[in-house]
Parts: structure tokens; C-alpha cells; sequence
């Protein structure tokens, strides 16, 4: 399964909604449905039931507050809601992270670099909601160019060229 392929799946009322046109929602619902199959993985092994909850529930959060906050009638209040869907998208990575041994690798790192595409994007969204007041971070934390030594960090680099591959080539447990 590709974003294409998945895509022609989902249903025309979604789709017909206005709120499809926003890609960080497009792209956390898709991020929730390829993690089913992840928890499906993890549910099996005692050790990490609770983790697969939780990662589960992180998951669903991030489409989930920015479904609510696109529905809210104040920039100030978006803003709030699509805090919550950035702070559920870090949450996310990190019980990736935490699933790794059982995921593998390659999923753990796909999933991650897809759910930094989607931080990569709320954290553009929440400042223009708030009236340009700046986020917290630097912008220089998803700026592509940032290389440290010959191994930079992936989960700290989001670049916007790098979504059609992370759409395309999806690994499954």
C-alpha cells in the first residue's frame, strides 16, 4: 500500500470536506491508518500491549485536534487545537521510538520521518492561526541543509522534498 493507493480508499465524505485540502491532516489520518498495522504487531508481544494503547491514541489525536481546531472560529483557539495535534505528533515518535526492538528499523524510521513531515507542517500552521506570534523552536531544527558531520539526524530534518517517498515506499510489519 502507497498515500495513492490509500487515498482512493478513503471515503468521499472525508474527502468532500474542506478540511482535506489541508495536508497535515490528510497526512495524520493516513499516519493513523498505517499504524493500525503496527499495533496489530506490538498487541501481540505482552511487553509493549500498553505501548501500542498508547501509540494508538497519539495517533488518532493528531488528525482528531486538527479536525477540531480547523473548526474553530478564532485563530487563537485553531492555534490551541493544532498545539495539541503537534504535541500528539511528538508524543507519536516517541512511542515509535520506544517500539523499535519490536517494529524494526526500517518502520520505526519511516514513521518517524513521516510524523516530522506532519510537525514540520503544525508548526507553520500554529503561528500563522496566532497572528504570526513565532513557535518556540528555530527554524534551522527542520531545515534540510542542517547536517551534522556525515550522519545528520533524521528525526530532526524535515524536508518538504522528501514526502513523495515517504508516500510511496510504505514498510509494514
Amino acid at each position: 500500500m502507497n498515500y495513492h493507493e490509500w487515498e482512493q480508499a478513503v471515503f468521499a465524505e472525508i474527502k468532500g470536506d474542506v478540511l482535506w485540502k489541508v495536508e497535515a491532516y490528510r497526512l495524520a489520518l493516513f499516519v493513523a491508518d498505517i499504524g493500525w498495522y503496527d499495533v496489530s504487531r506490538l498487541i501481540n508481544d505482552a511487553r509493549t500491549v500498553k505501548l501500542s494503547d498508547q501509540l494508538y491514541r497519539a495517533l488518532g489525536s493528531i488528525g482528531a485536534n486538527a479536525a477540531e481546531g480547523y473548526s474553530r472560529s478564532s485563530g487563537k483557539d485553531r492555534a490551541r487545537f493544532y498545539e495539541y495535534a503537534l504535541g500528539s505528533a511528538r508524543e507519536s515518535r516517541v512511542w515509535y521510538f520506544n517500539a523499535r526492538h519490536i517494529l524494526g528499523e526500517s518502520i520505526v524510521h519511516h514513521r518517524t520521518q513521516l510524523l516530522t513531515q506532519i510537525i514540520r507542517l503544525l508548526t507553520t500552521m500554529i503561528p500563522q492561526q496566532r497572528g504570526n506570534v513565532v513557535i518556540r523552536e528555530t527554524k534551522p531544527i527542520y531545515n534540510p541543509n542542517n547536517t551534522q558531520a556525515n550522519h545528520p539526524d533524521p528525526a530532526q530534518m524535515a524536508d518538504p522534498a522528501d514526502l513523495p517517498h515517504l508516500l510511496q515506499n510504505i514498510p509494514l510489519p
